[in-house]
């Protein structure tokens, strides 16, 4: 049986608490949430009469109260907390993976994960392929691209808005290219797709990133094109998003209990 802890009591988190609360092999064992915001994160453990406790500072979880937590807060949940997690030897499982574009926050993580024992997942998120893109790595990458069309709307209150008049678009436009650690560091709501592609293949430098903004579409495109000693490979995704919030990818709701029933698995895929 494995005790989960989540991170954050947002959409994703919902999705996730709802769906664990049919898991014979996991438990809910309590929700990290920011202090004042309790009766939101106990929101998540009542429905399901998960029971389960609500703790505002991961150094108060009891030892061996947590196996795994569940980062559904985004890239500040995993600044926060992150570290202490790993150095308390919990598992991480996370979809904040445009923070570690911060070298920083990534050698804190490493070194907490060292001291403590604890490991840190990146669930794929919003993106297929990541299998196939570590696969190839090992045999050697030439190039790796990903290309991002999003609604103008989708681009709202970022960098895009200082280069394109997002209203009044006619067709697709382009509002940056160049690396991924750049894209993940400009766009940190919008970019930890393009960040999990890198850090999957080439490595957040030497992998290209290029945002678009597309009046055609209705939701968001995700496309990979790489190529290696493997062969070649071009994707292509039309991701939707979850039904009561029109801001969370469903597929990288999806990802994150998928990455963690399987931890629950005897034969796993």
């Amino acid at each position: 049986m494995l005790s989960i802890l989540l991170i954050g009591y947002g959409p994703i988190a919902a999705y996730a608490a709802e769906k664990f609360a049919s898991e014979p092999d996991i438990r809910l064992a309590g929700v990290l949430a920011r202090p004042g915001r309790e009766d939101a994160a106990r929101a998540l453990l009542d429905p399901g009469g998960a029971g389960g406790a609500v703790w505002t500072d991961a150094a108060a979880i009891p030892p061996g109260a947590v196996d795994i937590a569940a980062d559904c807060a985004g890239h500040a949940g995993l600044s926060m907390h992150g570290a202490g997690l790993l150095a308390a030897g919990i598992d991480v499982v996370s979809l904040s993976v445009g923070a570690l574009a911060d070298p920083a926050l990534a050698e804190a993580l490493e070194r907490a994960g060292r001291a403590g024992g604890g490991c840190l997942e990146l669930a794929p998120g919003a993106i297929a392929g990541i299998d196939a893109l570590t696969a190839a790595a090992v045999g050697g990458l030439s190039s790796v691209r990903y290309i991002a069309r999003k609604p103008p709307a989708g681009w709202k209150g970022t960098p895009a808005e200082e280069i394109l008049d997002l209203d009044r678009l006619q067709g697709p436009a382009e509002h940056f290219r160049g690396p991924a650690r750049e894209a993940a560091r400009r766009y940190p709501k919008n970019a930890n797709v393009a960040a999990m592609v890198a850090l999957a293949g080439l490595g957040l430098d030497e992998t290209e990133a290029v945002l678009i903004a597309d009046p055609t579409l209705s939701g968001n495109r995700h496309e990979v094109e790489a190529e290696g000693d493997f062969g070649r490979l071009v994707l292509a995704l039309d991701g939707r998003t979850l039904p009561d919030n029109p801001k969370s990818s469903a597929l990288a709701a999806m990802s994150l209990v998928r990455t963690i029933r399987r931890r629950a698995r005897v034969i796993r895929i």
